[in-house]
């Protein structure tokens, strides 16, 4: 079953994507809850004249994400969180604290747009991708490191 993708689903794709996925998810998941639209013709012809509207807003968009990546450059974050003496970290960190991390220094990235391989779960230092736009990723050091 096709699909059009009213908004951005992760693991997916995105907003306007012409999407195959299996028909239960799409009739009895997306399509309900607003996330897709069923692919038809006139629904094909309708997106195809919004994304050629929105196509100068999404060049904006693609512009400043492309300059944040810029202004970030090699940007290395601290975390500062407990740890026993092994240097296993109580807990994990997560999205939420990378994220507050960046607003502290100025960039104002959504939770969302933080994409972790795994959860760091010991002190030292890794690597992290920003999801700023469809077309820009970026990526940044983390360093977690005890209190």
């Amino acid at each position: 079953m096709e699909v059009i993708l009213t908004q951005d689903i992760q693991g997916l794709g995105y907003k306007n994507d012409v999407v195959k996925v299996k028909p239960g998810y799409g009739r009895n998941y997306l399509i309900p809850n607003g996330s897709a639209l069923i692919a038809n013709d006139s629904n094909k012809r309708m997106t195809a004249e919004n994304t050629r509207q929105a196509a100068h807003k999404a060049s904006k968009l693609k512009q400043d994400a492309e300059a944040l990546a810029q202004r970030m450059g090699e940007l290395t974050v601290d975390l500062k969180t407990k740890a026993g003496e092994t240097g296993k970290i109580f807990g994990a960190v997560t999205a939420i604290q990378i994220a507050d991390a960046l607003k502290a220094k100025g960039f104002d990235i959504d939770r969302k747009r933080v994409m972790l391989k795994e959860h760091p779960k010991q002190l030292g230092s890794y690597k992290v991708n920003l999801d700023l736009h469809k077309e820009v990723k970026h990526e940044i050091t983390v360093n977690v490191v005890g209190e």
